[in-house]
C-alpha cells in the first residue's frame, strides 16, 4: 500500500502558517521552527515581533476589531491559512482566594476566549487538509495551585480540541494540542520568581524524569509535526512536550 505522504511532507514548504503569541518563549521557537522548515508565515503578538521578514502585526488578541484587521492582512497577502497554532496566553500566580474577579475575567480572555476568536476569525480561510495547533498546558491535566484559573482555561481549550476536532473532520482539518512543560523561558522564570516571593505550600516538580530541562525548539518540532502531513490521521489529540512530567504524575525522579 502507498503510504499516505512522501518524505519531503514532513516539510511545510508552501503551508502558510499563523502563529499568535510569537514575539517570545515558546511562540518564537515555534514560529522559527516552521520557518525553518519552509513555511510561509504571518505572525502576531501585543509585543512588537523582530526578526522576521514576513507578515507580523502588533495586536492583542483579545481586541476583536484588532483581530480582524490581522485576518483581513492575512487575506490579502495570502489568500489562505494552511496552520493556525493558538500560542498566546498568559498567567499570574496568585492564590484562587486571592484572584479578583478582574483577575479571572483577565485570565479567561486571555487564555481561552481569545482562543475561539481568533479560530472563528482564520477558519473561513483554512482549505480542507488544514490543520489547527492549540497550545495548553501540562496544567490542563493535572492540579495547580496558584494558577486555579489558568489551569481550568487551559483544561477548556483541550476540551475545545477534542470537539473541534470532530466538526471539522468533515472539512478536512485536523485539531490538535500541545501540551509543553519544563520547557525554560523567560515569561516562566518571572513566574517561578513571583512563586518564590509569593509560595504556596506545594510546588512543581522542577526535572522532569528524562533528566534534563527541555529546549523550546523541541515544542517547535513538535508543532511542526502536528501541522505536517506526517501527522494526517492524527486529529482530537494532545501532544505531551514534557520530558515524561505528564507521565509521571506524582512520582518524582531522585539521584542514587
Amino acid at each position: 500500500m502507498r503510504k499516505p505522504y512522501a518524505p519531503q511532507d514532513v516539510l511545510l514548504t508552501g503551508k502558510v502558517a499563523v502563529v499568535t503569541g510569537a514575539a517570545r518563549g515558546l511562540g518564537r521557537a515555534i514560529a522559527e521552527t516552521m520557518r525553518e522548515f519552509g513555511a510561509d508565515l504571518a505572525l502576531c503578538d501585543r509585543d512588537p515581533i523582530d526578526g522576521f521578514d514576513t507578515l507580523t502585526l502588533t495586536i492583542d488578541v483579545r481586541d476583536t476589531l484588532a483581530l480582524e484587521v490581522f485576518a483581513q492582512a492575512v487575506r490579502e497577502r495570502f489568500g489562505r491559512v494552511d496552520v493556525l497554532v493558538n500560542n498566546a496566553g498568559g498567567t499570574f500566580h496568585a492564590a484562587f482566594a486571592e484572584t479578583s474577579p478582574k483577575g479571572e475575567a483577565t485570565l479567561v480572555a486571555e487564555n481561552f476566549t481569545q482562543v475561539t476568536a481568533v479560530i472563528r476569525s482564520f477558519l473561513p480561510l483554512m482549505p480542507p487538509g488544514a490543520s489547527i495547533v492549540n497550545v495548553t498546558s501540562s496544567e490542563a491535566h493535572q492540579a495547580a495551585p496558584g494558577f486555579a484559573v489558568y489551569a481550568a482555561m487551559k483544561a477548556a481549550v483541550e476540551s475545545l480540541t477534542r470537539s473541534l476536532a470532530l466538526e471539522l473532520a468533515p472539512r478536512g482539518i485536523r485539531v490538535n494540542a500541545l501540551a509543553p512543560d519544563a520547557l525554560p523561558t523567560g515569561g516562566e522564570e518571572a513566574v517561578r520568581a513571583r512563586m518564590l516571593d509569593d509560595p504556596l505550600p506545594f510546588e512543581p516538580v522542577r526535572l522532569p524524569p528524562l533528566g534534563r530541562l527541555g529546549d523550546p525548539a523541541e515544542a517547535g518540532a513538535a508543532a511542526v509535526f502536528l501541522a505536517s502531513d506526517l501527522a494526517g490521521f492524527v486529529t482530537g489529540a494532545t501532544l505531551h512536550v514534557d520530558g515524561g512530567i505528564h507521565a509521571a504524575g506524582g512520582w518524582r525522579r531522585v539521584e542514587p
